[in-house]
Formats: structure tokens, C-alpha cells, sequence
């Protein structure tokens, strides 16, 4: 069978398509690597917020039901993205890793470790959890005690009696020192100076912005941001106690690591057992190597969500270069709308 469109992953960007995929006559279907719903939130630490509230979490089509706190947890998040799947019985196969994609007489032909598929349209939403990124530090090979990266971390007790060091000052960074600075001695590393944003502003606020700016933007208008950007650390509750009790107030930038810890910008070193990595993902796209042109970092060029170089080839849900806030559950389903009216126009000619 030569599908129509095949979905690569089976996160929130996968979803959203498919909701507006079924309302099309196109044979399609989602290949999700993971072996249960829910896409990548199952791979996230225990006690993770989201930074909106429920009615501004939601996929299109269908609110997140109401949840026990203002802001959703990661158990909520995931129940939802199962119920969105079977509320509109979305075709989905999982434990399909595609490994390779080649073209043959305008035919994707998608290389997997089960099984092969074949597609007129390709629909990348593979997003970037499956790539985790650590900075390539003085000294990183030197120390001898334990690394991870954010995306291995579950719990603050597995670290009890470990003097930590948590790097990063993104809020996955903030989180989980949040929680670890409870357990056990933590110190925190950072690049640039963490910035805050304001106690009452949340997701719903940032999304607002990025459409603001997506729409000035195409008016030809000058964007005038407020006081905070949108890679700002959200104070979500765990954040704001851990503020009020001054874990915050401490931090520092790395000169080198050593063989027991680092050594401070101004000197000064110190000694840890545990350094826990809160720098960010790559772009999970090295499958699309044979089908389009894949800069150094994972991104690929895009007009909008289709690829410059890659006839039949579009990628949803990477962040601001396939959509403003396409990352997030609220700002994909723009993207996703878009894109599959875009496939639908594409198809009809290529007839």
C-alpha cells in the first residue's frame, strides 16, 4: 500500500496533523517509535509542570479536561494525549523507529525496525527529545564522577546524599533544582545570567506573544515585546517556593571540569558527584539524511512547515522555525492546520 501521508512520530505535533488529517480523504497514518501514548512526556522527570493551565494546553478540536492544580503535571498531560488518540481514533503503529528514507519514483520509501511503509508525503514530527545535548566543556572527559543529561533524570530522591551539580538556567534547569535543593546539596551553573519572568505570567502569556509577533511580522510592522522574552524561566509553583526559600539567589559560570568537580570562572574550585546536564535538545532528523539537506544542529530549511529541499517533505513541531510556539500543545495546531492544507493543494496537483 503506497499511503497517502505518513506521520513520523507520535508526540502532540503527530496529533495535531491527524485531527486535520481525518477530516481529509487522504490515506495516512502515524509511526510512533515509542511503545505507549503519550509521545515523548513518558521520557520527562516525575513532577513536571506545564507552564499554562489546562484550557491552554489543549491540541486542537478538543480542551484538556480540567486538572487537580492550575498548571497540568506530566501524568495529566500524558492521560490527555491518550484520550485525544482514541477520541478520534487516530491510525497509529507504534514501536516503529524509522531508520532510513529514500525516494523512488516520487515514492518515499520508509525503512523502519520492523517494517517498511511507502508515501506519497512525508510529515516529520520527530521533534528534539530523542536528542539530547551536552556542551562540549573543558576538562568534560576528565571528571570521574557521574553525567546525565536532563532527559535521563526522573526523581530528586534518587539523588539523596549526592552533592549535585545541575546546569542550565532554562526551566528545565530551574525545575529540577526546585526539587533536588529539597533532597540533597546542590549547586547551579549557568552560561548566561537566568532570567524570571514575572509571577503572574505563564504559557498562555508567551503564546499570546509569539502570535503577536507572528502577526506583526506578516503586516510588515514593528514587533515591541514586553518586559520578558519567551526563554525566560515560567514561575509555575515548585519555581516560586524554591525562589521564596533562595535557591535561586546562588549561581555560577564554569571555567573547566576537573576530575572531582569544576573550576569556577573566578578560580575558585569545587568538588561534586553528580553533574546533571539541563542544556537543551538537537533536532531529532538525522532519518531525513537522504531526502533533504540537514545543517549541522538538525535544522532543516523551511518555507513555512515544507521543506526548501525536499519535494513532498514537511516538519511540524520543531519550534519557532516550523511555527511560532510549535512546540507547544496550544501553538501547534496552528501549524498543523496549515500544513496539512498545504499537503492537500500539493497532492492535487502531483495527480
Amino acid at each position: 500500500m503506497i499511503y497517502d501521508v505518513v506521520i513520523v512520530g507520535g508526540g502532540q505535533s503527530a496529533l495535531a496533523c491527524a485531527y486535520y488529517l481525518r477530516r481529509t480523504s487522504l490515506d495516512y497514518i502515524i509511526l510512533d517509535a515509542n511503545k505507549n501514548c503519550g509521545g515523548s512526556w513518558g521520557q520527562n522527570w516525575e513532577h513536571l509542570d506545564l507552564f499554562s493551565a489546562a484550557q491552554h494546553s489543549s491540541l486542537p478540536g478538543w480542551l484538556m479536561p480540567k486538572t487537580k492544580n492550575e498548571y497540568p503535571t506530566k501524568e495529566e498531560t500524558i492521560a490527555y494525549l491518550c484520550q485525544y488518540e482514541k477520541r478520534y481514533d487516530l491510525p497509529i503503529k507504534r514501536g516503529v523507529k524509522i531508520t532510513n528514507i529514500e525516494k523512488e519514483n516520487g515514492v518515499y520509501l520508509l525503512k523502519s525496525t520492523k517494517e517498511n511503509f511507502k508515501s506519497k508525503v512525508i510529515i516529520a514530527a520527530t521533534g528534539k527529545q530523542s536528542k539530547p545535548l551536552i556542551p562540549e566543556v573543558t576538562g568534560i572527559k576528565k571528571f570521574k564522577g557521574k553525567q546525565l543529561h536532563s532527559s535521563k533524570y526522573r526523581k530528586a530522591e534518587d539523588f539523596i546524599n549526592k552533592k549535585v551539580l545541575v546546569v542550565g538556567e532554562g526551566n528545565s534547569g530551574a525545575q529540577i533544582l526546585a526539587q533536588l535543593s529539597k533532597e540533597t546539596e546542590t549547586k547551579w551553573a549557568v552560561k548566561n545570567t537566568p532570567e524570571f519572568l514575572p509571577d503572574d505570567v505563564d504559557g498562555k502569556d508567551l503564546f499570546d506573544q509569539a502570535s503577536a509577533k507572528y502577526k506583526s511580522k506578516k503586516e510588515g510592522k514593528e514587533f515591541k515585546p514586553q518586559n520578558y522574552n519567551i526563554g525566560s524561566i515560567v514561575m509555575v509553583p515548585q519555581v516560586k517556593e524554591a525562589r521564596d526559600r533562595g535557591v535561586y539567589k546562588d549561581f555560577k559560570n564554569i571555567e573547566k571540569l576537573t576530575e572531582t568537580g569544576v573550576q569556577w570562572q573566578n578560580g575558585e574550585r569545587e568538588d561534586f558527584d553528580i553533574i546533571l546536564w539541563c542544556t537543551g535538545f538537537g533536532y531529532a532528523t538525522d532519518y531525513l539524511k537522504n531526502i533533504t539537506e540537514i545543517q549541522q544542529n538538525g535544522k532543516i530549511a523551511t518555507k513555512g512547515t515544507a521543506a526548501l529541499y525536499g519535494d513532498g517533505l514537511w516538519l511540524v513541531g520543531f519550534g519557532q522555525w516550523t511555527g511560532f510556539a510549535s512546540a507547544t500543545l496550544i501553538g501547534v495546531g496552528r501549524s498543523a492546520r496549515k500544513t496539512v492544507t498545504e499537503i492537500k493543494a500539493y497532492l492535487e496537483v502531483s495527480k
